[in-house]
Protein backbone atom coordinates (compact mmCIF):
# COMPACT_ATOMS: atom_id res chain seq x y z
CA UNK A 1 0.00 0.00 0.00
CA UNK A 2 1.46 3.26 -0.88
CA UNK A 3 1.29 6.38 1.36
CA UNK A 4 2.41 10.09 1.33
CA UNK A 5 5.07 10.76 4.24
CA UNK A 6 7.48 13.10 4.84
CA UNK A 7 11.06 12.31 4.63
CA UNK A 8 13.42 13.92 6.59
CA UNK A 9 16.69 15.60 4.97
CA UNK A 10 18.99 18.62 6.22
CA UNK A 11 21.26 18.91 9.00
CA UNK A 12 21.56 17.82 12.52
CA UNK A 13 19.02 20.08 14.20
CA UNK A 14 18.41 21.68 10.85
CA UNK A 15 15.44 19.36 9.78
CA UNK A 16 14.10 19.86 6.77
CA UNK A 17 11.42 17.52 4.80
CA UNK A 18 9.99 16.13 1.62
CA UNK A 19 6.78 14.62 0.96
CA UNK A 20 6.75 11.64 -1.08
CA UNK A 21 5.02 8.82 -2.20
CA UNK A 22 6.48 5.33 -0.59
CA UNK A 23 5.58 1.99 0.38
CA UNK A 24 3.81 2.33 3.51
CA UNK A 25 5.89 -0.45 5.80
CA UNK A 26 9.20 0.89 3.84
CA UNK A 27 11.99 2.36 5.76
CA UNK A 28 12.29 6.43 5.22
CA UNK A 29 15.89 6.04 4.01
CA UNK A 30 14.41 4.19 1.00
CA UNK A 31 13.98 4.97 -2.07
CA UNK A 32 10.56 6.69 -2.69
CA UNK A 33 8.19 6.31 -6.13
CA UNK A 34 7.89 10.04 -6.20
CA UNK A 35 8.92 13.10 -4.76
CA UNK A 36 6.10 15.47 -4.33
CA UNK A 37 7.59 18.61 -3.12
CA UNK A 38 9.43 20.04 0.32
CA UNK A 39 8.42 21.70 4.11
CA UNK A 40 10.98 23.79 5.96
CA UNK A 41 10.06 23.78 9.25
CA UNK A 42 12.07 26.47 10.66
CA UNK A 43 10.56 28.80 8.02
CA UNK A 44 7.15 26.91 7.86
CA UNK A 45 7.61 27.14 4.01
CA UNK A 46 6.33 24.62 1.96
CA UNK A 47 6.00 23.45 -2.07
CA UNK A 48 4.03 20.63 -3.26
CA UNK A 49 2.73 19.65 -6.99
CA UNK A 50 -0.67 19.85 -6.18
CA UNK A 51 -1.18 18.15 -9.91
CA UNK A 52 0.50 14.94 -8.72
CA UNK A 53 -0.46 14.47 -5.38
CA UNK A 54 -4.19 14.72 -6.33
CA UNK A 55 -3.36 11.83 -8.47
CA UNK A 56 -1.78 9.53 -6.22
CA UNK A 57 -4.90 10.56 -3.86
CA UNK A 58 -6.81 9.42 -6.56
CA UNK A 59 -4.99 6.14 -7.20
CA UNK A 60 -5.47 5.18 -3.33
CA UNK A 61 -2.23 6.47 -1.79
CA UNK A 62 -3.20 7.55 1.59
CA UNK A 63 -1.54 10.38 3.52
CA UNK A 64 -0.07 9.81 6.70
CA UNK A 65 -1.89 12.43 9.65
CA UNK A 66 1.28 14.98 9.66
CA UNK A 67 1.35 14.98 6.04
CA UNK A 68 -2.70 15.08 5.66
CA UNK A 69 -2.74 18.07 7.97
CA UNK A 70 0.09 20.02 5.82
CA UNK A 71 -1.95 19.70 2.74
CA UNK A 72 -5.63 20.74 4.66
CA UNK A 73 -3.31 23.82 5.07
CA UNK A 74 -2.29 24.48 2.15
CA UNK A 75 -5.86 24.02 0.70
CA UNK A 76 -4.79 21.04 -1.24
CA UNK A 77 -7.61 18.86 0.22
CA UNK A 78 -10.64 20.07 1.38
CA UNK A 79 -11.17 17.39 5.17
CA UNK A 80 -11.13 18.16 9.02
CA UNK A 81 -7.46 18.17 10.29
CA UNK A 82 -6.40 15.26 12.05
CA UNK A 83 -5.65 15.16 15.61
CA UNK A 84 -2.76 13.37 16.24
CA UNK A 85 -1.86 12.15 20.07
CA UNK A 86 1.71 13.27 21.35
CA UNK A 87 2.85 9.96 23.53
CA UNK A 88 4.93 11.92 26.23
CA UNK A 89 1.61 13.29 28.07
CA UNK A 90 0.24 9.99 27.46
CA UNK A 91 3.33 8.43 29.64
CA UNK A 92 2.94 11.45 32.07
CA UNK A 93 -1.28 11.20 32.54
CA UNK A 94 -0.58 7.29 33.31
CA UNK A 95 1.92 8.04 36.12
CA UNK A 96 0.25 10.54 37.53
CA UNK A 97 -2.64 8.34 37.73
CA UNK A 98 -0.80 5.26 39.36
CA UNK A 99 0.69 7.55 41.53
CA UNK A 100 -3.40 8.73 43.09
CA UNK A 101 -3.84 5.10 43.30
CA UNK A 102 -1.60 4.18 45.97
CA UNK A 103 -3.07 4.44 49.42
CA UNK A 104 -1.55 6.40 52.20
CA UNK A 105 -1.93 3.67 54.40
CA UNK A 106 1.22 2.24 52.64
CA UNK A 107 3.10 5.25 53.44
CA UNK A 108 5.82 5.35 56.17
CA UNK A 109 3.26 7.01 59.08
CA UNK A 110 4.15 10.15 60.56
CA UNK A 111 5.50 10.55 64.10
CA UNK A 112 2.68 12.20 66.25
CA UNK A 113 3.80 15.21 69.14
CA UNK A 114 3.62 13.09 72.62
CA UNK A 115 1.08 15.00 75.24
CA UNK A 116 1.86 15.62 78.33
Amino acid sequence: MLAIKLQRIGKKHQPSYRLVVAEKRSKLGGPPVEDLGSYNSFSKKSTFKKERILYWLGVGAKPTATSHNLLVKEGIINAPKIKIAIKKKAQKEEMSAVAKEIPKETAAPSKAPEEA
